[in-house]
């Protein structure tokens, strides 16, 4: 009823057309601190959270734009990056407003400033977070001369890595969940859908590295020279309906909340009209 099969494939093409301005502006703001590398960690943040198979192809590209001279931040192609970047986030507004059945009421330059806060203050967090699994090894080793049975706790590194990556998309759903959509919810009432979300990731995530690595000439035989992109594309367009369906579960678990507390109103009506007769 929602078209959700349709604004996937909408939200896959606009996540993948968003992803390289928004590496850029990663790179531009990293600049302005003197630490470009981060950057480059930052990128490595994101694409731990994709199959080895579907971000190997993408990650050459990736370094070799972060690597990439940039004249500045306060550029035209860098405010249009900006702008391009926000785009994902509209398409996860428009299907977030049909899954919790809301109509948007704002005015369209209104959330589009919405979505490019959502953008710069999400390149913001994720470079935080990569100072932090930049600084940790180091903070980990000085904890090791102090306390050198840590030692055997060597892959502390490799935890950190995941540990963050984690934290970036669930802080990303939740962020998503709570303000995109038109209207207020609790925090509470978007947990069942962000918990389906990460847990069909996480299969789905599984099942199409198998895929790949299992039969890595399907695509290749299929679409040719284009066979990188169109794996990323169907990629994404699988995150896109699985995000989908967890706005869906909330949406439903909302509507059947609102009628369950409607008839228990009706009920306490007809027992207050009883007695009064």
């Amino acid at each position: 009823m929602h078209d959700a099969w349709a604004i996937s494939s909408h939200i896959a093409l606009s996540v993948l057309t968003s992803l390289f301005p928004f590496l850029i502006l990663l790179t531009a703001l990293a600049s302005l601190f003197g630490t470009a590398s981060l950057s480059d960690e930052a990128a490595d943040l994101i694409l731990d959270s994709w199959p080895r198979e579907v971000a190997e192809p993408i990650a050459g590209e990736v370094h070799r734009i972060l690597t990439g001279r940039r004249s500045g931040v306060l550029t035209l192609g860098l405010v249009l990056s900006l702008y391009f970047a926000s785009s994902g986030v509209e398409s996860l507004r428009v299907g977030l407003n049909r899954a919790y059945g809301v109509r948007e009421t704002r005015a369209w330059w209104l959330t589009r400033l919405e979505s490019i806060a959502f953008v710069i203050g999400g390149a913001f967090v994720i470079l935080a977070l990569a100072f932090l699994v930049v600084l940790g090894p180091f903070i980990w080793r000085g904890m090791v001369r102090v306390f050198p049975a840590l030692n055997a706790f060597g892959d502390i590194a490799d935890l950190l890595r995941l540990g963050v990556a984690t934290l970036i998309i669930v802080a990303g759903l939740i962020g998503a969940h709570r303000f995109l959509p038109a209207g207020q919810r609790s925090f509470l009432s978007i947990l069942p859908g962000i918990g389906v979300t990460l847990i069909l990731w996480l299969l789905g995530g599984i099942g199409f590295g198998w895929y790949l690595e299992f039969y890595p000439g399907s695509y290749a035989s299929t679409y040719g020279g284009l066979a990188t992109a169109m794996v990323v594309l169907i990629f994404l367009y699988t995150l896109g309906a699985i995000f989908l369906f967890g706005g869906e579960l909330n949406g439903t678990m909302r509507i059947i909340k609102r009628r369950r507390w409607h008839k228990e109103e009706e009920v306490v009506a007809f027992d207050d009209s009883v007695k009064e007769g």
